[in-house]
């Protein structure tokens, strides 16, 4: 008696859940998806699988959106409901109608709080206006410097690989970036890419691992079940490892700026100063708390490592399987470093390698790191088809999606064409790897900084190649989903020495 009470129950509950959403259900009906969703899962059933068939299920939605005359689709987790979107008409509506971002930010915010970019608008607002300035032109170019030496750093651990065949050029990249982040946000050397062991790091990457898996096990999203799991342990330890990381880096700071300061002006000598030396020396300085600085800080961590990597991880791949397109980059940074190739990067040689940014830019559209975002819709959003898409649902902002659509990019959608960003042939707000809207990524040209000083120092001194001689190079990568897309090998290339 008592399981067919129970099932009498479930079954209360789902139709009065259905009785709820009618209205959801009859504005979806006009949003083709051939995918069908099964009670109570939806289509979560399609997720199953490992991190490469989540990516490959977002491809399917974007592209059923394709299909379809208004540019979107649909699709359910559980009982929550998602209009997918790619087209950039809909992109800029969306991110300026729907500031709030879905309930996904809630597991990120369990590492960083009220951290800007999952933050709430009311908390959001404010923390935008603090850090915007610290992204100005002037600063940015003082960072170019730490990139480049970072950069040297990089090229120096890469020649142990000439020994060797194919090998994965993460470890390498993800290191870079994060020395390069840490100096550039915090002030501080790390050693990153020399210590192999460095705990900060490595609790980092677990948590991150760890975190990403919830996004796509909807019984995982109640607090209580995960609490009992064992992952919510582990990400526990690892959160414990990086707040008192950087609790103890700004603590340190507040103690450390006024005599450094001071020093500085005895002898008339500037130092780079980092964004966290920015903010505690910017009029609000004196009234960030620790904790607030310890949610942005570890935004800008975040963002900065790990999307930098991934995007210069796929530009050096792609450079390895069109060499034709390589040999352009080398031959415009003889044009541009003159005779001493080996020389350091300087922030006026960036906006003079032309090629390279275009190169990157079409690596992006290709592979964006961040395929997908997330906004909840808290009120009806009427849109300019007449549809209504109704309060109480979600949008996925399909990057993916748009940056592959046919409709707007032509019939060689697929292809691997840097010139597309420098003979004008970019659809108006079609590329947005870093977001677009209010809420877009206030570090777009930092990350690109990074990557370029990056790339340009590998390719003056090395040839990349693909990791397996084959007919088939230009053939798509395969990548996978968790907290960025990444390819499936994990950016396997080879490399071989430039005999300057």
């Amino acid at each position: 008696m008592l399981w067919q009470l129970l099932v009498v129950l479930l079954l209360l509950w789902y139709f009065s859940k259905i009785w709820k959403i009618k209205t959801i259900i009859t504005a979806t009906r006009k949003l083709r998806n051939k995918y069908i969703a099964i009670p109570f899962l939806g289509h979560s059933y399609l997720f199953v699988g490992d991190n490469e068939r989540h990516m490959n299920v977002f491809k399917m939605f974007s592209k059923e959106a394709m299909k379809n005359n208004y540019n979107m689709t649909s699709f359910w987790l559980g009982m929550d409901h998602y209009t997918v979107v790619v087209e950039p008409n809909l992109f800029e509506l969306f991110s300026k109608e729907c500031l709030e971002k879905t309930r996904f930010a809630k597991f990120a915010r369990s590492l960083i709080g009220n951290g800007s970019i999952f933050a709430p608008v009311d908390i959001w607002r404010p923390k935008r206006k603090h850090l915007a300035p610290t992204f100005s032109t002037k600063n940015l170019n003082n960072f170019c410097n730490i990139f480049s030496q970072q950069s040297l750093i990089l090229v120096e651990r890469l020649q142990s690989t000439l020994t060797s065949d194919k090998f994965s050029m993460w470890p390498f990249i993800t290191t870079y970036t994060m020395d390069s982040v840490c100096e550039t946000v915090l002030g501080i050397q790390i050693h990153a890419q020399t210590d192999k062991e460095q705990p900060f790091l490595k609790a980092l990457n677990e948590y991150l691992t760890v975190g990403s898996s919830r996004i796509f096990k909807p019984w995982l999203y109640i607090k209580a079940i995960y609490k009992l799991h064992p992952d919510s342990q582990i990400l526990r330890r690892t959160k414990k490892t990086i707040w008192e990381f950087v609790s103890n880096i700004i603590e340190k700071k507040r103690e450390d700026i006024k005599r450094t300061k001071s020093k500085e002006a005895s002898s008339g000598v500037e130092s780079t100063e980092s964004f966290l030396d920015l903010l505690l020396e910017s009029a609000d300085g004196v009234k960030f708390t620790n904790h607030y600085l310890i949610e942005e800080m570890l935004v800008l961590l975040l963002a900065g490592t790990d999307t930098s990597a991934v995007g210069a991880g796929f530009t050096c791949v792609m450079l390895s399987k069109y060499p034709d397109v390589q040999m352009k980059v080398y031959e415009e940074l003889t044009e541009v470093l003159g005779d001493d190739l080996r020389r350091p990067i300087l922030h006026t040689d960036l906006p003079k390698l032309k090629y390279l940014h275009a190169v990157v830019k079409e690596t992006l559209r290709l592979y964006p790191p961040v395929p997908i975002i997330g906004r909840a819709v808290e009120k009806d959003v009427l849109l300019p088809s007449s549809i209504t898409i109704p309060q109480n649902t979600e949008v996925i902002l399909s990057i993916w999606g748009m940056h592959h659509n046919p409709k707007l990019w032509g019939d060689d959608v697929e292809s691997f064409i840097p010139e597309r960003f420098l003979n004008g042939s970019v659809p108006s707000g079609a590329f947005a790897p870093f977001s677009v809207g209010p809420r877009n990524c206030l570090g777009y040209k930092y990350a690109m900084m990074s990557m370029v000083t990056a790339i340009a120092t590998i390719i003056a001194r090395f040839k990349i190649l693909p990791a397996e001689e084959t007919d088939n190079l230009k053939r798509p990568l395969r990548v996978k989903f968790s907290t960025m897309m990444k390819p499936v090998d994990d950016f396997e290339v080879r490399l071989e020495p430039r005999h300057l």
